[in-house]
């Protein structure tokens, strides 16, 4: 078994996890990936893509362009190589420095390529066959780092010379030196808003610099060996450091204190890389491993066997789907990612909408929280309708009721005005029976008159107080249903 693994969650300082213990995995076949502890649910181990060879000695560094199309990686052999990530596509050797490159960055456009060097020299190159490049000399010793600002416009630059200075991309204008480190300063990179820069040293401090101030802002000093290289992690609010002592530390920037502390490797960790989603780190190391953490959770998610010798870089691509890694076996491999492919994209949209990489979040909905808001406010909306569905039953069954007693009131009145209609008829016939009899037409009317007058008046106060009744009746239906 490995070495235990000291943990601590990725959560706000006040609320650290105690340190666990787990370990590591036993070395598999080349081109492996083994799990340290419960992988996530249905996710799939990452997989050896493809496999460069082509340089003639160490490889020292590695970087994907925006558009994943191309990889740029430098060597010990002074070349720096352009390989293209499509299939059957050849790859560009550009060679103009004249020692070991030992370091290599795409800008975050793609359009150049900066390298530097043991030659003391940074050279700017535009990444096709004719190779067209820029070379400043920048520092007084080997150049051990490169780094573009998010907005393209500066380079940081590390050395052996212990500075750190930064220059200008546009016509390579150097702007200022930071200045101390008391021994090689080995990595320095950028924030992602460009107000900071991280810087690693052999003096076994990792420093926080303020760009516009120009003064540390604070050391870290925790390592107890070198730190060999440092990141920002994609929400700019901690990094991340890899020292000699085998350890890898992660440290919030703006409390300035240690969030965790991984010792899963059994030799000095050379390089690592944050997953742009912040939730992954992945390192590379002497013991020839790569190691992929689980920054959410504290723990070691997988260890990845394929260099034959030491790992000494890797890198993520830019949206995190690929990673690739270089080493002193001369070869440069690219890996599908796989295990976030069903997460990592929801992941990405969560740490815009506002994530913090301690695990808190802002009261920021997401796509989610979105479908349970609007759950919450059409529940009340869904019991009003029901009430008004019910009220509306309602209503019809008594509209209902009142139209089938006026049916049955207009069927009475036709029968009252059949009646009379039959009554004024029969009078009708008899007076005719009467004029047929010989007695004048006017006497006729006459009698008519006086019958129709009879029947009425008979009949009249029946047919009043019953029409009077009908009309009340349905005069109290309808103030019932106004009412309810």
């Amino acid at each position: 078994m490995g070495p235990p693994c000291r943990r601590r969650a990725l959560h706000s300082p006040a609320c650290l996890r105690a340190q666990l213990r787990c370990y590591g995995e036993e070395p598999k076949t080349n081109g492996s990936a083994r799990k340290g502890g419960m992988a996530a649910g249905g996710a799939e181990d990452p997989s050896l893509e493809r496999h460069f060879r082509g340089h003639r000695d160490a490889i020292t560094s590695v970087d994907f362009s925006l558009n994943k199309k191309q990889l740029a990686s430098g060597s010990m052999d002074s070349c720096l190589m352009i390989w293209s990530m499509r299939p059957q596509m050849r790859a560009y050797r550009l060679e103009g420095h004249k020692d070991a490159v030992m370091c290599v960055q795409f800008s975050p456009s793609g359009h150049l390529v900066a390298s530097g060097s043991r030659d003391k020299t940074v050279c700017l190159w535009i990444p096709s066959v004719k190779g067209e490049s820029t070379v400043f000399k920048a520092h007084t010793a080997t150049v051990r780092s490169v780094h573009f600002s998010s907005d393209s416009q500066s380079l940081v630059t590390a050395s052996d010379d212990k500075t750190i200075k930064v220059w200008t991309v546009h016509r390579q204008k150097f702007l200022f030196s930071l200045s101390q480190h008391i021994n090689w300063v080995r990595c320095a990179r950028f924030s992602p808003d460009g107000r900071l820069i991280a810087s690693a040293s052999d003096d076994k401090t990792v420093k926080l610099w303020d760009k516009t101030s120009r003064e540390c802002i604070h050391s870290f000093c925790e390592h107890g060996g070198f730190a060999n290289h440092v990141e920002f992690h994609p929400g700019g609010t901690c990094i991340a450091a890899a020292g000699t002592d085998n350890t890898v530390k992660v440290w919030d920037v703006r409390m300035n204190r240690l969030l965790q502390h991984y010792q899963v490797h059994t030799a000095a960790v050379n390089s690592l890389s944050f997953h742009p989603s912040g939730n992954y780190l992945i390192t590379a190391s002497n013991d020839s491993t790569l190691k992929i953490l689980d920054l959410l959770e504290g723990r070691l998610l997988y260890t990845l066997h394929g260099h034959q010798g030491p790992a000494t870089c890797i890198a993520f691509s830019r949206t995190g789907d690929f990673f690739a890694s270089g080493g002193a076996d001369e070869q440069v491999m690219v890996w599908k990612t796989n295990f976030s492919a069903a997460d990592y994209s929801e992941v990405l949209k969560t740490h815009k909408s506002g994530a913090n990489v301690d695990g808190t979040h802002r009261n920021l909905p997401s796509e989610m929280d979105c479908g349970v808001h609007l759950k919450k406010t059409k529940s009340p909306d869904t019991g009003r309708s029901h009430e008004r569905r019910e009220d509306d039953v309602q209503l019809a069954d008594t509209l209902e009721h009142i139209i089938g007693q006026l049916d049955v009131l207009t069927q009475l009145s036709f029968c009252f005005a059949d009646s009379f209609h039959s009554g004024a008829e029969a009078d009708a016939h008899g007076e005719q029976a009467e004029g047929v009899s010989g007695e004048p037409a006017e006497n006729h009317s006459e009698q008519r008159e006086l019958s129709l007058w009879k029947r009425s008046t008979a009949e009249g106060p029946w047919s009043l107080q019953g029409f009077i009744f009908l009309i009340g009746w349905v005069t109290l239906m309808i103030w019932r249903v106004i009412i309810f």
